[in-house]
C-alpha cells in the first residue's frame, strides 16, 4: 500500500486524535516554525531513526511534501501507515493550525476559536509539574 497524501482538514483530525507528526527538515528549518507537537527527524536520518518511533499511524510534514512524500515512501516501505500532509507546514499554517517557532516540538494544541478541542493527558501532567 502506498502512502496517501491527506488534507490539512484530515490531518488536524488525525492530530487531534493523538497521530505522530514526523518533521522531516534540518532542525534549522524545524525551528524556523513547524507543526506543534511534531517531532523532528531529517529525512537522511529517518531509515536509522524509523524503528525507534513509537506505534500507530505518522503524518510526515516538511515545507510543502516534497521530502514528506519521500519519507511517508519509506515508512509505508517499511510496514508503517504514513500519510503525507498536503502543502506541509505552509498549508498548516494558511489552515489557522497551530505553528510553534523553535527547537522544542511544542504543545499539541488548537488555537483558540479552532473548532474541536485537542486533550493530551501528558500535557496537563506537564503543566502540574513544570513549577
Amino acid at each position: 500500500m502506498a502512502a496517501e497524501r491527506v488534507e490539512v482538514r484530515t490531518a488536524a483530525q488525525m492530530w487531534r486524535a493523538g497521530d505522530l507528526i514526523l518533521d522531516v527538515r534540518t532542525p534549522e528549518e524545524y525551528a524556523t516554525g513547524h507543526i506543534a507537537g511534531a517531532l523532528n527527524v531529517p529525512i537522511g536520518l529517518l531509515p536509522f531513526a524509523a524503528r525507534d518511533l513509537p506505534p500507530g499511524a505518522i503524518l510526515t510534514a516538511c515545507s510543502r511534501g516534497g521530502r514528506a512524500a519521500r519519507a511517508a515512501e519509506l515508512l509505508d516501505h517499511d510496514g508503517r501507515a504514513a500519510f503525507i500532509i498536503d502543502g506541509g507546514t505552509v498549508e498548516w499554517e494558511r489552515s489557522g493550525m497551530p505553528i510553534v517557532r523553535g527547537a522544542e516540538p511544542g504543545a499539541r494544541r488548537p488555537k483558540p476559536g479552532w473548532l474541536g478541542r485537542f486533550s493530551h493527558k501528558d500535557e496537563r501532567q506537564d503543566r502540574g509539574s513544570a513549577k
